[in-house]
């Protein structure tokens, strides 16, 4: 009997992990495989909650670096990641995994509002519920929102899954082949050492929160589970080690 070490997790998806090689847009190859992962984790009566960025789609700073106003862009930024949770969502519910997409930016006909007492009651009933819109604020960052929903939900972990890199480096394993892979990691130690697991005000409000942050690959299959399972895969980031 296979047992999982946690109750309740946050996935954390990049907007790119849903493109797959194309690096762009939507693969449905892709978003099927992750679908397919997260089916895995329900089955095993872990409650589930996602939040998926937009990079795919439009990067805020990227936008505000051409000239648009950044809290505009952020604004598209955020519109991004509805249409990726609204694909995973039906990529879900296509294998028959009941998910609900709550957004932090009111769209009554495609979401529910973002609703924490209600969120919880969705994961306690096993759905998957996949945060879209980000906190609904400009200038913070999808990371961020992991983080925040992590807290106000009380899951005990956020796995933060990669499509480039199969946990933390010291430098970047794709330009520099001397980077040393982290098995474990405190928050402190990423701010200080500027590792770019997420940002300053994720990282701070993790470690604040006494938030544990697994990252690891997703591109082969079955690692989200076998995150859930225990299995030391990936880095482990945490308050203290």
């Amino acid at each position: 009997m296979e047992r999982p070490i946690y109750k309740r997790v946050i996935l954390k998806l990049s907007g790119e992990a849903l493109a797959g090689q194309q690096g762009f847009g939507i693969d449905s190859e892709t978003i099927s495989s992750i679908a397919q992962q997260v089916k895995q984790v329900v089955e095993l009566n872990v409650e589930v909650a996602i939040v998926v960025g937009g990079g795919n789609i439009w990067r805020g700073i990227a936008g505000s670096e051409k000239g648009i106003d950044r809290a505009t862009a952020d604004y598209m930024g955020m519109l991004a990641t509805v249409m990726n949770s609204l694909a995973l969502q039906d990529a879900l519910e296509t294998i028959d995994v009941p998910t609900r997409v709550q957004s932090s930016i009111n769209m009554q006909q495609v979401a529910e509002p973002y609703i924490r007492r209600r969120a919880i009651r969705h994961l306690e009933k096993g759905r998957v519920v996949i945060f879209a819109a980000g906190t609904g604020n400009p200038y913070f960052s999808t990371d961020t929102t992991a983080a925040l929903r992590a807290a106000e939900i009380e899951a005990e972990v956020i796995l933060m899954a990669k499509n480039k890199v199969d946990g933390v480096y010291s430098a970047d394993p794709f330009k520099d082949p001397s980077a040393i892979k982290y098995e474990t990691l405190t928050y402190l130690e990423v701010l200080n050492k500027n590792l770019g697991v997420m940002d300053s005000t994720a990282s701070s409000l993790c470690m604040d929160n006494n938030l544990p942050l697994i990252v690891f690959s997703i591109t082969e299959s079955g690692n989200i589970k076998r995150v859930v399972l225990g299995e030391k895969i990936g880095t482990i980031v945490k308050g203290s080690v």
